[in-house]
Order: structure tokens, then sequence, then C-alpha cells
């Protein structure tokens, strides 16, 4: 004849707590992997701008969902990849904050660059004259979108995915 084992109540709930850590860890650790540090950088009054993280909340908001960024981590760039500026333009004039839309460490001379443009006074000739023609034009009803690539290399990413 067999015997039924049954769990006690103190055995069940050391289960229970377990799992739950478990998931707990996990979901953190997620979380912990995307590192959005996504915000605006003041540098006076009507100057500044925003770093902005791929895929963060503040990309959605500044409506860059169209920036030609490619990924670095992706197996077929083998690390390879571009960041991009972006400029927003009403009737030729700089109309809001340029964005740095940069997947690791922002570079100090574009974020000078960027930064020293003032709303509501630089054009996009100025843009144009210390970064060349766009890359990609995003029309809008209230003006256009002018983004810049920046070509990056990580090295710690040109052999994911792939073998040699």
């Amino acid at each position: 004849m067999a015997t039924r084992i049954y769990a006690t109540p103190s055995a069940m709930r050391t289960r229970f707590l377990c799992a739950v850590a478990l998931l707990t860890i996990a979901v953190s650790a997620s979380v912990a992997s995307f590192r959005d540090d996504s915000r605006y950088v003041a540098r006076g009054p009507r100057t500044g701008y925003y770093i902005v993280r791929p895929g963060s909340v503040l990309m959605q908001q500044l409506g860059l969902q169209g920036a030609p960024f490619k990924d670095t981590s992706d197996p077929l760039n083998h690390g390879r990849g571009a960041d991009v500026l972006a400029f927003r333009f009403t009737a030729g004039v700089l109309s809001a904050a340029p964005a740095y839309v940069v997947q690791g460490q922002p570079n100090d001379f574009y974020m000078r660059r960027i930064g020293s443009f003032i709303r509501g006074r630089a054009t996009s000739h100025d843009v144009e004259s210390l970064f060349g023609r766009p890359r990609q034009i995003e029309k809008r009803r209230d003006g256009f979108i002018a983004f810049y690539t920046i070509e990056v290399y990580n090295p710690f990413e040109e052999m994911s995915g792939g073998r040699r």
C-alpha cells in the first residue's frame, strides 16, 4: 500500500516565498539591464539638449521614433552602429531643444555643439554649417525634424552572434 505525503503549511509557505523571491529578482534584473538615463541638460535659459536612450519613454514623448539609429548590439552590425542628433524646426528656426539619441557614452564634442544652439534664434542653416546635410528629414505639420547620424563602434559587440 502506498503512503501519501502531504506538504505541511510551513513547507508550502516556504516554497511560495522562494518562488516570489526568484520572480522578484528576475524582474529587477531585467529592469536594471535597461539603463534609461534619458534627461534634459540645461545650459542656459534657451539653450540645452536632451540625452535620449533608444526605446525610452522620453524618445516617445519627443516624437523621435523615426530616428535612424543603428543598434551596435545587433549581430548583423558586428559592433557598428549609429547614434543620432535630432533638430526640430518650425519655419526654418530651431523650435525645440536638440536631442542626442545615444546608445553608449555620449560624446562630449557633440554635446557641446548641440548645447550651443539657441532655441528661437538658430536656423537650419546654422545647424547645416556645423554638421552638414541631414541624413534624414521627417516632415511634421508644424515644421520638420532633421536627423544627423554619428557612426559609432563598440568593440565589445563585434563578436556577438557570429563565429569567426
